[in-house]
C-alpha cells in the first residue's frame, strides 16, 4: 500500500492567518497539550474512471475543509459555508457527526465524548458526483482519529467509511489519494493506491443540477450480459495497467464503458456529445464523474489543452439548455490530510 506523503507543516506559523483562498480555517500549527481539536482537509474523489464501475476512483485536489472539537457535554453544534451550506443537516443527522459518532463507538470512547463543535467549509459540488459525501465521512473519521490518538490506521478508517458510505470507491481516494482499486471480499474491503505515471489534468463539466445516487441507481440493469462484461474488464484492466506503467497511447480506448453509462446518459442531456466534444478537443477520454451530474474528461498536462476541452464541454451542453462550469484539477496525491490542532 503506498504511503502518503507527510503533511510539510514548516510552512505554517504558529498560529495560520494568511492561509489559501480555499482553506479558510485559521488554525495553531502545534497541537496545544489535552486539545480536543483537529483541523482536516479531504479531496473531493471521482469513482468509476468509466470502465471501473463501483472499484476504481481518483483523488481530485478541490478540497472540503473540517475543524472538528469533541466534546464531554451532549450537544451539536455545525456551523457551514461554501458550496451547498443550506442543505447541509445542523444536527445530530449531519454525515461528519454520524462518522466521528461512529469511530468513538469504535474504539469505546463514546461515553467520553458525547458532542461536538463543528465548522465546515466546503468547495466539493453537493450531489454531482465529486464525492461530496465520501469527504463529511473521511473528515468526520479522520480529524476524530487524531484528537483520539490514532487508534486506527488508514485501513481501519476505510473500514468504518466503507461500511458508512456503502461502498469504497469514493472514499478510498479520499483516504489514499492518488487512484484507487477496491475490492469488497467476504464483507472487507481490500484498496491498492497508486501514482498514474502519467501527469493527468482533469477536465470536469459541472452542470447546474444534482443527480442522486439512488436515481442513478435506479436505472441500471440487474443482469449484464457476457459480451458487455468483457468489455468492461478488458478496458478497465487496460486502464490501470497504462497509467501505472506510463503508456499514454493506451488510454483513448481505455476509458469507455458499457455497464452504467449507457443506461445513465438519459439522466444528463448531451452526455454522449459532451464526450465527443472533449475528444475532439483533444481528451484522451470521458467518463460520468460516479453517479453524475459531472462530467469528467482526462487530458495530459503536457499537452496543454485543458482549456480548450472545458469550453468545448461547457459550450456543447449548452446546445442541449444545460448550464455548467468547469472546473480544471489534478490528481491529489496525499489525500485527507491533519493541517492544524
Amino acid at each position: 500500500m503506498k504511503k502518503n506523503i507527510p503533511n510539510n507543516r514548516k510552512s505554517l506559523k504558529a498560529i495560520t492567518l494568511k492561509m489559501r483562498k480555499d482553506n479558510p480555517l485559521p488554525v495553531p500549527d502545534s497541537k496545544p497539550q489535552n486539545s480536543f481539536r483537529a483541523v482536516v482537509k479531504v479531496p473531493g474523489t471521482s469513482a468509476n474512471c468509466g470502465p471501473g464501475f463501483d472499484c476504481l476512483g481518483l483523488a481530485t485536489t478541490i478540497y472540503n475543509y473540517l475543524d472538528l472539537t469533541l466534546l464531554r457535554a451532549n450537544k451539536i453544534i455545525v456551523e457551514s459555508k461554501g458550496t451547498g451550506y443550506e442543505s447541509i443537516p445542523h444536527g445530530r443527522k449531519n454525515l461528519a457527526w454520524q462518522a466521528v459518532r461512529r469511530l468513538l463507538q469504535t474504539v469505546g470512547r463514546e461515553d467520553e465524548f458525547k458532542g461536538a463543535i463543528i465548522r465546515m467549509k466546503n468547495n466539493v459540488p453537493i450531489s454531482r458526483g465529486l464525492g461530496s459525501s465520501s469527504t463529511a465521512i473521511v473528515a468526520g473519521l479522520t480529524a476524530a482519529n487524531e484528537i483520539l490518538g490514532s487508534p486506527l490506521d488508514k485501513n481501519g478508517l476505510l473500514k468504518l467509511a466503507t461500511e458508512i458510505e456503502g461502498h469504497p470507491d469514493n472514499v478510498a481516494p479520499a483516504i489514499f489519494g492518488g487512484f484507487t482499486v477496491s475490492v469488497m471480499d467476504k464483507g472487507e474491503v481490500q484498496t491498492f493506491s497508486f501514482q498514474p505515471r502519467i501527469k493527468l489534468k482533469l477536465v470536469v463539466a459541472v452542470p447546474e443540477f444534482e443527480l442522486s445516487t439512488r436515481l442513478a441507481r435506479k436505472v441500471l440493469p440487474k443482469n449484464i450480459s457476457m459480451k458487455d462484461a468483457i468489455f468492461n474488464v478488458s478496458r478497465a484492466s487496460m486502464l490501470i495497467a497504462a497509467l501505472v506503467e506510463g503508456r499514454e497511447e493506451f488510454l483513448p480506448i481505455a476509458f469507455d464503458d458499457a455497464l452504467h453509462q449507457p443506461y445513465r446518459k438519459k439522466l444528463v442531456p448531451g452526455m454522449s456529445e459532451v464526450f465527443t466534444a472533449a475528444r475532439k478537443a483533444g481528451a484522451l477520454g470521458a467518463a460520468i464523474s460516479g453517479a453524475g451530474s459531472c462530467l469528467i474528461a482526462f487530458t495530459t498536462a503536457q499537452s496543454q489543452l485543458e482549456n480548450k476541452i472545458a469550453s468545448a464541454m461547457v459550450e456543447t451542453f449548452k446546445i442541449y439548455n444545460v448550464q455548467s462550469s468547469a472546473l480544471i484539477l489534478d490528481v491529489d496525491k496525499h489525500g485527507a490530510q491533519i493541517i492544524g490542532h
